[in-house]
C-alpha cells in the first residue's frame, strides 16, 4: 500500500513537473527541442528567448549578472563565436562566413535565457521531462513508420527511416541518439531500472532503423553512460557491459533479418572488413576522399582554416579529379562535399590551429567548472553533460557543428548545461525569475 501510495504521488509529481515546462519562462526554451524536425521553424524557439531575455533583463536588472553559469557559457560561446570570427578574416567565401558569424551570435540569448529561466532543480527536472516527452513521439512515429511505411513526416526512403523529420532530412537518428539521455533519465526516475531498459529498447529500434551508425556509435555511448551510473564500481560496470553487449547483439542480429534497410546499411558497413582503400571507403560512404582533402585543405591553411562554413566552396581546389563529391553528390555537382563530417576535421579545415586551441581552451574551461560544481551538481546535469559528451565524441563521423540546425542543437544543449551545473535549491531564491514571467 506505502509502495502504491509513494509510486502515485511520484506519478503526479511528474504529471505537475512536465505541464510546468509547458508554461512560461520554460515554453521559448523548450519549443527549440519540440520544433527541431520541421527545420528553420525551430528558430522561433530562439526569438521567442530573446525577447523573453529583454523582458526579464528590464524586469530585474541583475538576473544573471551574478550567476556563475551564464558567466561559463559567455566564455564557452567566446571561443565557439571567436574561432568563427577569425575564420571570417580570409574566408574563401567571404560571404559565407560573415554571415555564419553574425547568425551565432543569436545563441548568446538562448543561453542566457536558460541560465536565468531556470534557476532551480524543478524547473530543470520539468524541462528533462518536456524532452523526454517529445522523444517520445518521435519514437511512436518512427516505430509507426518502420512498421507500416508512413509516419508524421510521410513515407519512409528505401534504406532507412526518418520519422517525422521526413525522408530529405535524414536527422533522425543522430538527433535522437544525442537527446536520448533525456527520455532514459525519465523513464528511471519514474519507472526505476526496469523503465530505463524498457526505454533503452524502444529507442533501439528507431536509432538502428534510421542508418546513421554515427548515431549507433553515439546511442552506445549513451549506453555506457548509464550503465556507469547504475552500476557505481568497475566490477559492476563491467559485467553490466558484458549484458548490454549480449542485448545489442541479438537487437542487431533481430533487426538484420527482419529488416532490409538495417541490413542493406550493415552490409555496406562491412565491407570495410575487405581491407582495400576503395572497400573501405564504401563503407564510409566516401568519407575517405572527405577526410584525405580535408587534410589538404588543413596544409594550405593552417592558421585560420578556409573560413567557417566554406569548405564545400575549397573542396573542388583540392580534392582529386575524379572524387565522386565533385561529380555526383549532394551538395551539387562541381561543388564537393558540404562538410568535413567530422569535428576535429571541420574546427581544423575552417577555423584552423587557433580554432582548435580556442575549442580546447573552452574545453578546459568545462572540465574545469564541472568538477568545481561538485558531485549532486554533477548528478542533476547527468542528462545534458552525457548529450554533450556524446554528440562532442571524437572518435566518431559529425554533422557541421557551424551549421544552422546542428550548430543550433549544440548551443541549446550548451545553455542548458550551463544553467543545470548552478540550479539552486528548493530554497527561497528573492533573485528567481517567476513563472509568471
Amino acid at each position: 500500500m506505502r509502495h502504491r501510495l509513494s509510486l502515485g504521488l511520484s506519478m503526479t509529481a511528474s504529471d505537475v513537473s512536465l505541464k510546468s515546462a509547458l508554461r512560461s519562462p520554460l515554453l521559448p526554451f523548450w519549443l527549440v527541442i519540440a520544433l527541431l524536425p520541421f527545420g528553420r521553424s525551430s528558430e522561433l524557439g530562439t526569438l521567442l528567448c530573446l525577447i523573453g531575455l529583454v523582458l526579464l533583463v528590464w524586469r530585474q536588472p541583475h538576473a544573471f549578472k551574478q550567476h556563475a553559469g551564464a558567466r561559463l557559457l559567455l566564455w564557452m560561446l567566446a571561443a565557439y563565436v571567436g574561432a568563427a570570427l577569425l575564420s571570417a578574416l580570409d574566408a574563401v567565401a567571404p560571404g559565407k562566413s560573415w554571415s555564419t558569424v553574425a547568425g551565432l551570435l543569436r545563441y548568446v540569448p538562448l543561453g542566457l535565457y536558460a541560465c536565468v529561466a531556470i534557476r532551480r532543480q524543478r524547473k530543470l527536472e520539468a524541462l528533462y521531462l518536456a524532452v523526454a516527452a517529445v522523444l517520445s513521439l518521435w519514437v511512436v512515429d518512427a516505430w509507426s513508420q518502420a512498421l507500416t511505411g508512413w509516419s508524421l513526416g510521410g513515407h519512409a526512403e528505401a534504406q532507412r527511416i526518418s520519422g517525422i523529420f521526413g525522408a530529405a532530412n535524414l536527422k533522425l537518428g543522430p538527433t535522437l541518439a544525442v537527446l536520448s539521455p533525456f527520455a532514459l533519465w525519465a523513464a528511471r526516475r519514474r519507472w526505476g531500472l526496469a523503465g530505463l531498459l524498457l526505454a533503452y529498447v524502444l529507442i533501439l529500434g528507431p536509432v538502428l532503423l534510421a542508418g546513421s551508425r554515427a548515431a549507433w556509435l553515439c546511442y552506445g555511448l549513451v549506453a555506457l553512460g548509464f550503465i556507469w551510473r547504475e552500476a557505481k564500481t568497475p566490477a559492476r560496470f563491467a559485467g553490466f557491459c558484458l549484458i548490454a553487449a549480449a542485448m545489442l547483439a541479438l537487437a542487431g542480429a533481430i533487426a538484420w533479418k527482419t529488416s532490409e534497410r538495417f541490413q542493406a546499411r550493415m552490409d555496406r558497413t562491412l565491407l570495410a572488413l575487405h581491407g582495400t582503400d576503395r572497400s573501405v571507403d564504401t563503407a564510409l560512404s566516401g568519407r575517405l576522399d572527405i577526410w584525405h582533402t580535408s587534410v589538404k585543405m588543413i596544409a594550405a591553411h593552417p592558421i585560420n582554416g578556409v573560413g567557417v562554413r566554406g569548405f564545400r566552396y575549397a573542396y573542388p581546389h583540392y580534392a582529386a579529379a575524379n572524387d565522386h563529391f565533385l561529380v555526383a553528390e549532394p551538395c551539387g555537382v562541381g561543388e564537393g562535399a558540404c562538410h568535413a563530417h567530422q569535428l576535429v576535421l571541420e574546427i581544423l579545415t575552417e577555423t584552423g590551429s587557433i580554432g582548435l586551441l580556442l575549442w580546447l581552451a573552452a574545453a578546459s574551461l568545462a572540465w574545469r567548472a564541472w568538477r568545481r560544481v561538485g558531485a549532486a551538481a554533477r548528478t542533476r546535469a547527468f542528462p545534458v553533460s552525457l548529450a554533450l559528451g556524446v554528440m562532442l565524441f571524437p572518435l566518431n563521423t559529425h554533422l557541421a557543428f557551424y551549421s544552422a540546425w546542428w550548430g543550433l542543437l549544440f548551443a541549446w544543449l550548451l545553455g542548458l548545461w550551463c544553467a543545470a551545473l548552478y540550479v539552486l535549491p528548493e530554497a527561497a531564491d528573492p533573485g528567481e525569475v517567476s513563472d509568471a514571467a
